[in-house]
C-alpha cells in the first residue's frame, strides 16, 4: 500500500513523500532519489516508526534501524563491524568480485580508517587522534574567528550571499588542509575530488558517478604522494609530516595507509562541516530564533551548535556488516549481511527527545547521533563542534537581520542530508 498520509497520533499530513509498508513482512519501500523522500525524509521515517522501528528497506536490500536505544545498541555491538572480508572470502558471502575498472577507487578505500575493524582501526586511529583531541583543537579558535570574519567581509556589502559557497564550504575545507599542511590553493581540487569520492556512497550511484569517483582518487593520490614526497624532504608542523614519521618508523603506517587516511581526513574534515553550518543556519533562520539569546554564552552557543546536529544532521545512515551468524531482536542475521542505522530518524526518535521535531536549543542535554557511535564515532568531532560554535555566533553577530532569500533546497545524495545552496538576504 502506498502510505500518503500518516495517521499515527501527532504525525502531520505530508502528501507528497511516497513509500510502500507490507506490516506482515516489515518490508519498505522508499526511493531515496524521489524529492519528495530527500527534501525532508522525517515524516517517512516518523510514519516507519510508528507501524515498526525494524524494517527491510527493499531499495538498500538491508535491515534498518530508526530508534535510538537500536542505533546505540548496534553502534556498540561488536557482532556487528565495518569490514568484513577479514573474515571471509567474497566468495563464502556470495559477494561479486570488484570489477577492475573499479579498483583503483577500492583500493584506497578499504584502507581507510572508517572502514577498518581493530586492530587495524585501533592503530590507524591512535595516529591520528592526537591531532584532533579538544585540547589542540581549541587552539584552532582564533583562525577560524578569524577566517570567517575574512570571509564575511567579502559578501557583507553584497547584502545578499549563498551562504554554502561562500561562507559554509570555505571555512572547513580551509582548515582541515591547513592542519594537515595541503596547500589551500589546492581548495578547489580537493572539494571536486571530494564531492566525486563521496559520490559512491549515494544511493543508485550509476556508471558515470563510478567512472568521476576513480578518476578523482587517481588524481587525488597522485597529488597527495607530491605532498609527501615534499614532507618526506622537508618535514612541517602539519599532520601530513606526523604521518610521515609514523609511517617511517616501521610497521605502524604504510605508504599506501598514509595516502588513505589523508585522503579521508580531507573528504570527512570538511565535507559534514559544510551541511552542518548550512543545515543549523537554515534551521534557526526558520524557527524565528532570536541570535542574541542563542548565542548569549558559551554554554547557549554549545546548545545550539548540538542541538543543530540533532535536529537535521549532515549524516543520515551508517551501514554495518553482521561479523557471524547472529539473531538481533527477532531478526536472523548471515555473517556478511549489512544492516543499516539511519542517524537522521533517531535524532528524532520521539521516545527519546521531548518534541523531537522541534527546533529547541533549550532541551535538555542528551547524545544525538551527529557523529555516530562506538569505535567509529567521529574523530573530527571537536574540530566540527569548533567550527560550529566560533562560526554561528560570528555570522549571526556580522548580519543582523539575516533571512532566507529562496526556499532552500537540500542535493539528491541521500543518505548525506546538505544543502545544494542557502540563499540568505539581509
Amino acid at each position: 500500500m502506498i502510505i500518503h498520509q500518516p495517521t499515527a497520533d501527532g504525525l502531520p499530513p505530508h502528501p507528497t513523500v511516497p513509500f510502500r509498508i507490507d506490516a506482515a513482512t516489515r518490508r519498505v519501500s522508499i526511493d531515496a532519489r524521489n524529492p519528495a523522500f530527500f527534501q525532508d525524509p522525517y515524516p517517512a521515517f516518523e510514519a516507519i516508526r510508528a507501524e515498526m522501528p525494524r524494517f527491510f528497506w527493499e531499495e538498500y536490500g538491508l535491515w534498518c534501524f530508526v530508534n535510538a536505544d537500536d542505533v546505540h545498541a548496534l553502534f556498540r555491538d561488536k557482532r556487528f563491524g565495518r569490514e568484513i572480508l577479514h573474515l571471509a572470502t567474497r566468495e563464502e558471502l556470495g559477494l561479486p568480485e570488484v570489477p577492475e575498472r573499479l579498483k583503483p577507487f577500492t583500493d584506497v578505500d578499504k584502507l581507510s580508517m572508517l572502514d577498518r575493524e581493530p586492530p587495524a582501526h585501533t592503530r590507524l586511529r591512535t595516529l591520528v587522534n592526537r591531532a584532533f583531541v579538544s585540547r589542540q583543537v581549541e587552539r584552532l579558535r582564533p583562525r577560524i574567528a578569524d577566517l570567517a570574519n575574512e570571509l564575511i567581509d567579502r559578501f557583507e556589502g553584497a547584502g545578499e550571499v549563498d551562504l554554502i559557497e561562500a561562507f559554509a564550504t570555505p571555512i572547513p575545507v580551509i582548515v582541515i588542509a591547513e592542519m594537515l599542511g595541503v596547500p589551500t590553493s589546492r581548495a578547489g581540487d580537493l572539494l571536486d575530488w571530494s564531492h566525486k569520492m563521496v559520490a559512491m556512497y549515494q544511493f543508485g550511484r550509476t556508471r558515470a558517478t563510478e567512472d568521476a569517483a576513480v578518476a578523482a582518487v587517481q588524481d587525488f593520490v597522485a597529488y597527495l604522494k607530491e605532498v609527501v614526497a615534499e614532507r618526506r624532504k622537508a618535514p612541517a608542523d602539519d599532520l601530513v609530516s606526523t604521518l610521515i614519521a609514523a609511517e617511517e618508523q616501521g610497521d605502524r603506517l604504510t605508504e599506501d595507509e598514509l595516502i588513505a587516511t589523508i585522503i579521508l581526513l580531507l573528504n570527512a574534515g570538511h565535507e559534514a562541516t559544510v551541511h552542518a553550518i548550512g543545515n543549523g543556519v537554515k534551521a534557526i533562520l526558520e524557527t524565528g530564533l532570536d541570535p542574541a539569546a542563542i548565542f548569549a554564552t558559551e554554554d547557549s552557543v554549545a546548545a545550539t551548535s548540538e542541538e543543530c546536529l540533532r535536529f537535521d544532521p549532515p549524516l543520515h545512515f551508517f551501514s554495518r556488516y553482521a561479523l557471524e551468524d547472529l539473531d538481533y531482536a527477532g531478526i536472523s542475521l548471515k555473517k556478511g549481511d549489512s544492516v543499516g542505522l539511519v542517524l537522521g530518524a533517531a535524532n528524532r526518535d520521539p521516545a527519546r527527545y521531548v518534541d523531537a521535531a522541534r527546533f529547541d536549543p533549550d532541551r535538555p542535554a542528551l547524545a544525538h547521533f551527529g557523529f555516530g557511535g562506538g569505535i567509529h564515532f567521529c574523530i573530527g568531532a571537536p574540530l566540527a563542534r569548533l567550527e560550529l560554535q566560533v562560526a554561528l555566533p560570528i555570522l549571526f553577530s556580522r548580519l543582523p537581520g539575516l533571512r532566507i532569500a529562496s526556499p532552500p533546497s537540500y542535493r539528491d545524495s541521500y543518505h548525506f542530508h546538505g544543502l545544494e545552496a542557502l540563499h540568505l538576504a539581509w
